[in-house]
């Protein structure tokens, strides 16, 4: 099921042919827009794995993620044990949302702006999501609207729930100082190029 301004759509085009037709179709949205995508290729599957390792299966609720592009960390999170239909995908991109929702029929594809988070997925969430796990470019953001992303993904979100975000940067990819969340890094991975830190953030408890 796609979601598009409260519209279905079930006319997806031609479908690419296997991995190779989906990294050809990510390469030309990144060739049209380099800023939004952030890398020339997919997440690897072993930076996809660190990145569902952070999302307890056994959870209750519904799991969102944002910027999934081709999809892979979402398959990585069906294969940690996430069932499909808990799966809120947030994308951008009309053609990823077409090729989501063949590779996931059973998930909910929402197609929309995630930085307006809270809007995009009023009343597509039926409950407090278990997680967030976002594969957007947050450096290629002003810190101020990173920071309010984080705040609008907190609002979505079970306490404890975490925000999971991956960075090719050394440093947290949302600025930590004066901050309204705990977090905590993963080691470099050195096997996906170019090498990848996750980053897991936590609401702190409201006093």
């Amino acid at each position: 099921m796609i979601h598009r301004g409260g519209a279905r759509r079930t006319n997806c085009g031609p479908r690419p042919k296997g991995r190779f037709g989906e990294a050809a179709q990510f390469f030309r949205s990144w060739t049209e827009k380099p800023m939004q995508m952030g890398s020339v290729t997919p997440s690897s599957r072993i930076l996809s794995k660190v990145m569902a390792s952070h999302v307890d299966p056994a959870s209750l609720g519904p799991v969102v993620e944002i910027g999934p592009g081709t999809g892979p960390i979402t398959q990585a999170l069906v294969e940690r044990g996430v069932a499909e239909e808990r799966l809120v995908l947030v994308e951008y991109s009309p053609e990823f949302c077409d090729l989501l929702a063949r590779r996931f029929p059973k998930a909910s594809v929402v197609q929309g702006d995630a930085y307006a988070l809270a809007r995009t997925l009023d009343g597509k969430l039926g409950g407090k999501a278990a997680a967030v796990v976002c594969g957007l470019p947050l450096l290629t953001r002003p810190e101020a609207q990173r920071l309010d992303l984080l705040a609008q993904a907190f609002t979505l979100m079970q306490p404890g729930a975490p925000f999971v975000q991956f960075t090719y940067s050394l440093t947290s990819p949302i600025p930590t100082r004066n901050a309204f969340f705990t977090w905590k890094a993963s080691p470099r991975i050195w096997r996906n190029v170019p090498p990848a830190r996750v980053w897991a953030y936590t609401q702190l408890p409201r006093k």
